[in-house]
């Protein structure tokens, strides 16, 4: 008889709900996609009817657990994740206490290039009260190095439907045109970047995704006494697989978060990353650390720094010799996570070993 398939639940509190539950959505897929049984518990779904509208076979979506309800009878799993520091509610604590064989318990992290991560990647959390009390879960740190936890794989597979609602809806662009997406946040340094934009002296397609980009754009536009010479693609929101086809025909891909710079990185074209803001300022070391470990040229550095400072800060120009040294730059570090064995696999090995 065969064996039955692995069983991995994963637990995801949505912050972003294009970031959290977009790794938490190809984690899981790509879990199916190697013949495992995946429970996704997470508190905001909505964003899958977009995100994921087909579905997957082998994910089954379930809400988030009533913190406050009796001990439900859960089906056992193999492996538990908790997403980005979620805390797995006490019900379901309770549920794996009882199982005849503990789970192997990750708490997967935030990526991050930053030293400290690379020290705690992989080192064990001792449960010391609660109704998991005497269990253990593992710290698992998504990076760029051989010994982090690696990054999730590359481009996913993409149909002709997929690519419906993105460029197939709108005009042909001019081949000669310089080709831009924006998904981002509302970067202090956006008005002053579209007017750099503005005065280019070839023609711009920017490609602006659904949502707060759009309505960051929107708001810089409203001030504005001059014509906009470059043209603006409002984008609907796109499915997993319309996105990452969606940046893979760009020149530059500007990006935010964590699941979006991932696939800007497998895209292979020029890209900026906008970090998610922390009140408390760390995540300007945490850009730091990235920057330094993917030996980023000085162009790169500027427009990372200028693209995330606090104040409005103008960007290089995007000249021919910046595009290509950046292109470059985004290509050598595309080659080097394929050199790399991936998230998933390295996931996998690791559960191995603590199962």
């Amino acid at each position: 008889m065969s064996s039955p398939l692995q069983h991995w639940a994963i637990f995801c509190r949505v912050v972003d709900n294009h970031g959290d539950l977009g790794v938490c959505w190809r984690l899981a897929t790509q879990l199916a996609q190697r013949q495992k049984q995946v429970s996704l518990y997470v508190d905001e779904a909505s964003a899958l009817q977009w995100m994921a509208p087909d579905g997957c076979e082998g994910v089954k979506v379930l809400a988030w657990p009533d913190d406050n309800a009796v001990l439900a009878p859960y089906a056992p799993a193999d492996v538990v994740i908790e997403a980005f520091g979620c805390e797995l509610p006490p019900t379901f604590q309770a549920a794996m206490a009882a199982w005849p064989k503990a789970p192997v318990w990750i708490n997967l992290e935030y990526f991050s290039a930053e030293v400290a991560a690379l020290h705690n990647h992989g080192l064990p959390s001792p449960v010391m009260s609660g109704p998991a009390k005497g269990m253990t879960k593992w710290f698992y740190y998504p990076g760029l190095t051989e010994g982090s936890g690696g990054v999730m794989g590359g481009l996913s597979a993409m149909t002709n439907s997929d690519l419906t609602g993105s460029d197939e809806k709108h005009a042909p662009h001019q081949p000669s045109a310089l080709k831009i997406s924006l998904f981002c946040y509302e970067p202090a340094s956006l008005g002053l970047w579209l007017e750099q934009l503005n005065e280019l002296p070839q023609s711009v397609v920017l490609s602006v995704t659904a949502g707060r980009a759009t309505q960051a754009v929107r708001q810089v536009l409203k001030v504005w006494s001059d014509p906009t010479k470059f043209v603006i693609e409002e984008l609907p929101y796109l499915s997993h697989p319309g996105f990452d086809a969606m940046l893979a025909a760009q020149d530059l891909n500007l990006v935010r978060g964590e699941d979006s710079l991932v696939r800007a990185i497998w895209a292979g074209k020029a890209f900026l990353w906008q970090i998610y803001p922390q009140n408390d300022g760390v995540h300007h070391a945490k850009l730091e650390a990235f920057l330094k470990t993917t030996h980023a040229p000085d162009v790169v550095v500027q427009a990372h720094l200028a693209w995330n400072a606090e104040q409005p800060t103008p960007l290089p120009l995007l000249t021919p010799y910046n595009m290509a040294e950046w292109t470059a730059w985004a290509q050598a570090l595309q080659q080097r996570l394929h050199a790399q064995t991936d998230l998933l696999t390295r996931l996998e090995s690791f559960v191995s070993t603590h199962g």
